[in-house]
């Protein structure tokens, strides 16, 4: 009987041709999660299986595997011999186990059932055969009853080609989505706000690997609203695998926006900006599409038409996986990966600094570019990437 961690994979399964190459970054972002844990790693017919651990490692490998995008489900198993001419004792012997373990502390008869799949079809018992059967041992404790459909305690018996079977009571959920790596790559405007953590997570579950971009305004910005936004690539990371991160020094075409540029004007210029200086890092990193965490009518910038003319000066795709969503939900999927808590902490970002009384809530595009031909546009962006900083 050995102890293991079954991996369960889900969109994968409807690749094709292309599963080979959607599985083999599936498996080595499952090996990153766990670099540094001892373990083996092994793969057999549609599961993967995590072998050779310590038992004190078991609840850190599932935390790290849970945060593995294009991972289905997962089980802690016993792996046992299969030998139907003996009754299947290893399997029994497993049952006897997890079923003391489950009556631990409970009081009365728990409703139970096992359920069994049978990918082996040499034995020549049906799989609701073997359940009636191995019921048995479960029912000899006298600690449960029978209850195929109001059950507490599911007994699962997966008997597999190989001659073993993984036994095993709980099925966690993961992460779901796509490996990461498997659809590009994407620099993500990343502010210290809530939307903006949120909007990688979405990507990268789609499979998207993350870079990203932060503005910053010295010395109307502190040092502490960059360590935030350090921190909150780090937590993100935890989820989407390494993030490298751009800080791009941003006072000086703030401050010839605000000299020379209409007030009102002052936000919609400023994210056209961004979004240049977005554009040219991305191909610097050879990144498909910039991606933000704008959502429909949240704030003046994200109206159609401040999102239209922002998008006027960006040369590759604007992915907004938090377009359609409300602040709940963005809220939400903040707590949930460990964002939200950073991301409320009081320190401004370069958008609060001259933030005008009235900005322009529906900008037309004609009136900003004429606006914006005060300025020296290409100088201002150049000289803004000749100063950004790595981290």
């Amino acid at each position: 009987m050995q102890r293991v961690i079954v991996i369960r994979f889900g969109e994968l399964f409807l690749k094709g041709k292309n599963r080979d190459y959607f599985e083999s970054m599936l498996v080595r972002n499952i090996k990153g999660a766990l670099s540094g844990v001892e373990h083996r790693f092994e793969r057999s017919q549609g599961r993967y299986f995590v072998e050779d651990f310590a038992e004190e490692d078991c609840t850190e490998i599932l935390t790290r595997l849970q945060r593995v995008f294009g991972i289905h489900s997962l089980s802690v198993a016993d792996k046992v011999a299969v030998r139907a001419e003996e009754d299947f004792p290893e399997i029994r012997a497993s049952l006897a186990k997890a079923a003391a373990a489950a009556a631990e502390g409970a009081e009365g008869k728990i409703p139970f059932r096992v359920t069994v799949k049978r990918a082996d079809k040499r034995i020549p018992m049906t799989s609701a055969e073997i359940a009636a059967a191995l019921g048995g041992t479960v029912l000899a404790t006298g600690r449960f009853r029978v209850d195929l459909t109001e059950y507490d305690c599911d007994f699962k018996v997966d008997i597999r080609e190989n001659g073993c079977a993984l036994v095993y009571t709980d099925v966690l959920p993961g992460a779901g989505g796509l490996p990461v790596g498997c659809s590009g790559r994407g620099m993500l405007m990343l502010s210290g706000g809530i939307d903006s953590p949120v909007a990688a997570y979405m990507m990268a579950k789609r499979g998207m690997k993350i870079f990203a971009v932060h503005f910053a305004s010295p010395p109307y910005t502190s040092e502490k609203a960059r360590e935030k936004v350090v921190e909150l690539r780090n937590i993100v990371s935890a989820h989407t695998g390494r993030i490298k991160l751009f800080v791009v020094p941003f006072t000086d075409i703030q401050l010839a926006i605000h000299k020379h540029c209409p007030a009102n004007f002052m936000i919609t210029i400023m994210r056209r900006f961004m979004m240049r200086i977005a554009c040219r890092l991305a191909d610097r990193c050879e990144c498909g599409a910039v991606i933000t965490g704008e959502s429909l009518g949240q704030v003046a910038s994200q109206t159609v038409e401040s999102m239209t003319c922002t998008g006027d000066t960006a040369t590759l795709p604007i992915f907004r996986p938090l377009i359609g969503m409300d602040k709940d939900e963005i809220v939400a999927v903040a707590k949930k990966i460990g964002t939200f808590e950073t991301s409320i902490q009081p320190y401004e970002d370069c958008c609060t600094v001259f933030l005008p009384k009235s900005p322009v809530i529906h900008p037309s595009l004609a009136a900003v570019r004429k606006a914006e031909a005060a300025l020296d546009v290409d100088a201002l962006v150049e000289q803004a990437l000749a100063a950004v900083e790595e981290c």
